[in-house]
């Protein structure tokens, strides 16, 4: 936890840069710690423990704004880094735009850093053999099949705890704290005519007792066995299915669109879309950043304005920007906060997850991992590399590799089908299953 003196330290820091001229100042101190085994083929390969502490401050000074931060937390080189930052920060150009948030939109919630349930306490008591244990415990080396064996599995335990403690001089004062449980392995098997095929899963929680490592080797070998005898298919417009695993990334191009740098910059093509229907009757994307237990859920951002639960598509209309104070100013808009927290798509259609999906669309292609390609925040289009299974009567068929898939966000939201109940709790966005018309595919 942060301690009493940590938390002395981080005020006595903010008096030192109002005591050298600056007029506003936020002061955030950081701790982490982190233990990491890592496995190769059924054996011990890696172990890392390391803990972090540094401080960041913002100083706002004679119209001026500058950001430093430290690792050296005696008081006396403290003080000394507080007097250059200020001393620093008047020598930049004036910046009008920058600025602390409201009192009246700071969180008054944050009081323990423990409010949501993020807070494991057997944490500080795993030990190294459990830590040890638990990584070899997930391993599925060694394994064959009647056609194939595998022949190679890297897997990756960590387990970790973060504190955050925010001031400002308007009078923040907000804590954060986590525990972070997770284990991610990929495996590569050999079929009996020398191809090789890959396959990868992971999850994370904040209780250590509901991390199954052992379920996430199986599945990324599954996933890995389920892919022999891929190849490309012919092209053409077929339907999409993206896999929850997956499915964030048709969403996060839409966040990123609406985010303040991206409109201030006319680099969006969500440019002036707020209030305007662009999306299905229907489809309603919400930010959940007070989801209890779940790890991202946050009740402040880094400027330590409150988060709320609020639409930011709603019924196919943009109800909201993510504008921080500086990005708010520039724009001349009201500032919101700087980014989603726990983006969540809510279900679309009667088809709740993917079995169902894909028996609702009859045939296409389900995606489960894209392979390179990009997206133009600007314009809206992508083109992604996928592999994952053609379906026809709502049943996979074959696997599918060697492909693109290529359009427009918006268009290809205009089509949407459906959208499940089936997002990963350990994700970052909750996205869950979704479905698409009409898609461009490109194949042998």
């Amino acid at each position: 936890m942060v301690s009493e003196q940590e938390k002395r330290l981080t005020r006595s820091c903010m008096e030192m840069a109002l005591e050298a001229g600056a007029q506003k100042v936020r002061v955030t101190l950081s701790k982490s710690s982190m233990d990491l085994v890592a496995t190769l083929d059924g054996e011990v390969d890696k172990v890392t423990a390391c803990q972090d502490r540094n401080l960041e401050i913002c100083i706002f000074a004679d119209g001026r704004y500058g950001a430093f931060s430290t690792n050296r937390l005696e008081e006396a080189a403290l003080r000394r880094f507080v007097g250059e930052a200020v001393q620093t920060t008047r020598m930049l150009a004036p910046d009008p735009c920058r600025d602390l948030p409201s009192p009246e939109r700071q969180t008054k919630a944050a009081l323990t850093g423990l409010e949501l349930g993020l807070y494991d306490s057997a944490y500080e008591g795993v030990t190294a053999a459990e830590r040890r244990q638990q990584a070899l415990g997930a391993s599925v080396w060694p394994a064959s099949g009647k056609d194939w064996k595998l022949i190679s599995e890297e897997g990756e335990y960590s387990d970790n705890l973060e504190h955050s403690y925010v001031l400002d001089s308007c009078g923040l004062e907000a804590l954060h704290t986590e525990t972070c449980f997770s284990y991610g392995v990929e495996v590569t098997i050999e079929d009996s005519r020398g191809r090789k095929y890959s396959g990868y899963w992971w999850d994370s929680c904040v209780f250590g007792k509901d991390l199954d490592g052992a379920a996430i080797g199986r599945k990324a070998l599954e996933a890995a066995v389920a892919q022999r005898g891929s190849c490309s298919i012919p092209g053409g417009r077929r339907t999409l299915v993206l896999d929850s695993e997956i499915s964030y990334k048709a969403v996060s191009p839409i966040l990123a669109a609406l985010g303040g740098f991206n409109l201030q910059q006319n680099n969006s093509f969500l440019q002036g879309s707020l209030g305007k229907k662009l999306f299905p009757e229907g489809m309603t994307l919400m930010d959940c950043p007070h989801r209890p237990g779940e790890n991202g859920s946050r009740l402040f951002d880094s400027e330590g304005v409150a988060t709320h639960e609020r639409p930011i598509i709603e019924n196919g209309v943009i109800k909201e920007y993510f504008l921080n104070t500086y990005m708010a100013n520039k724009l001349g808009l009201a500032p919101t906060q700087e980014e989603a927290t726990r983006p969540l798509l809510l279900p679309y259609g009667n088809a709740k997850n993917r079995d169902a999906i894909l028996e609702l669309c009859g045939e296409g292609i389900l995606v489960t991992d894209f392979n390179g390609g990009n997206s133009n925040v600007a314009t809206g289009d992508f083109s992604y590399g996928i592999e994952g299974f053609e379906f026809s009567g709502g049943r996979i068929t074959r696997p599918v590799s060697g492909m693109l898939v290529t359009g427009n966000f918006l268009t290809l939201w205009g089509k949407l089908i459906a959208a499940g109940d089936d997002s990963r709790p350990c994700k970052g966005k909750l996205i869950p299953t979704l479905a698409f018309a009409d898609v461009d595919f490109s194949g042998e």
